[in-house]
């Protein structure tokens, strides 16, 4: 049973955490409060779950980032993060698109404050409440978009996102897909379902 470290415990880390141990993974979640502050999360989330410290989080086999994009540069120093996949929900608000980044994908610059990592994007395009709810509608199931630049990382994710029932959609390199991922991009917010 793989570890899924989650660090950022709001509402998307939280709806993560839901659809992985609803599917038999185990969950480390984190935040920046420290693992005393999440009693009540881990006991509303149930068996499988562990509150724990960003940087235990950062040890897990698969590591989720939900945290607000201004703290994504504060994950450099939990680990090294050389080999590790990371799955990339964080999503950037500010205006810009990544502009003042010269024209980046938001994951990409994620990439660059992770050095060595294997960063899919992926989790960002559903709201959280129905990241939380049942992936699958009527004969169909919801789609998770995801994209990166590592294709071993990126099969690994889609696996897990079509354990836990969703049906994932592969948008190419994070330079072209990350950016339709991204917020105020065309597919933010959008809840397809694929038959």
């Amino acid at each position: 049973m793989k570890a899924i470290g989650i660090i950022g415990a709001g509402n998307i880390g939280k709806a993560v955490a839901t659809q992985s141990l609803a599917n038999d993974f185990l969950v480390l979640i984190s935040n920046s409060k420290g693992p005393e502050t999440l009693t009540a999360v881990v006991e509303k989330l149930g068996t499988g779950a562990k509150a724990v410290t960003a940087t235990e989080a950062a040890a897990a086999d698969i590591v989720v980032i939900a945290v607000p994009w201004t703290k994504v540069k504060d994950l450099t120093r939990l680990t090294d993060w050389n080999g590790k996949i990371v799955i990339d929900a964080s999503n950037r608000f500010e205006q810009g698109n990544g502009v003042e980044d010269g024209g980046l994908a938001s994951s990409e610059v994620v990439q660059n404050h992770l050095p060595g990592a294997k960063v899919v994007k992926g989790f960002n395009t559903l709201f959280a409440g129905v990241l939380a709810g049942d992936p699958q509608v009527g004969n169909g199931k919801r789609v998770l978009f995801i994209s990166g630049d590592d294709k071993d990382a990126k099969a690994t994710v889609s696996a897990i996102i079509g354990k836990i029932g969703f049906a994932p959609i592969d948008l190419g390199p994070l330079a072209a897909g990350g950016k339709l991922q991204q917020f105020n991009w065309p597919l933010a917010s959008k809840n397809f379902v694929i038959l």
